[in-house]
């Protein structure tokens, strides 16, 4: 999907770019919203509310799988692309936001996902929910973003070679970020 939605693709397919990223982005919103809120209502119901050097243990052990590589077991399903040739920019643009945004509606490539779940099912704070909702669905937006400088064939190449390059220091990127929760889950119990 990275190698689909970018100004040039877009061009392509007579869509601006802007409709389409801005459809993924608060698609991602309510996908990241809907997946952090059922956590933590989970939690609520449950009769959670953990304190907070405990809470952090799912995110911990997350980052630790991440940073030493061990694989996420999920099932390898992408957006469906075909979307892309059928509906509108802002068709896809929403339909696959939510499903990034939700998470496991696609193939999970880090432990983070499921830590973050796991932490804030245990907080049990309707609270943090919205806030990781919000980092997450939007955070779920950030390469598509990051994609708005591609408007010739050169630039996608260029593009996709950086993201490559820059693999292994997006593993510890997500760790900060995790800790930046952690963080956050810290400071509101």
């Amino acid at each position: 999907m990275l190698s689909s939605i970018h100004p040039l693709g877009e061009r392509a397919r007579s869509n601006r770019w802007a409709t389409t990223i801005t459809a993924f982005a608060l698609g991602s919103l309510v996908g990241g919203l809907a997946l952090t809120a059922v956590a933590s209502q989970v939690g609520v119901l449950v009769g959670f509310r953990v304190a907070s050097p405990w809470v952090l243990i799912p995110l911990a052990v997350a980052a630790i799988a991440d940073l030493i590589g061990i694989p996420v077991t999920s099932p390898h399903r992408q957006v469906n692309e075909r979307w892309i040739g059928t509906y509108r920019g802002w068709v896809y643009g929403f339909g696959f936001g939510i499903q990034l945004g939700i998470g496991f509606a696609t193939y999970v490539v880090t432990w983070t996902l499921p830590g973050l779940v796991a932490t804030l099912v245990l907080a049990g704070q309707p609270g943090l929910g919205l806030a990781a909702g919000v980092a997450f669905g939007l955070g779920r937006a950030v390469p598509l973003v990051a994609a708005g400088w591609i408007d010739r064939p050169e630039r996608l190449n260029r593009f996709h070679m950086k993201v490559a390059d820059l693999g292994r220091i997006a593993r510890f990127v997500n760790a900060a970020a995790v800790v930046v929760v952690a963080g956050l889950a810290m400071g509101t119990s």
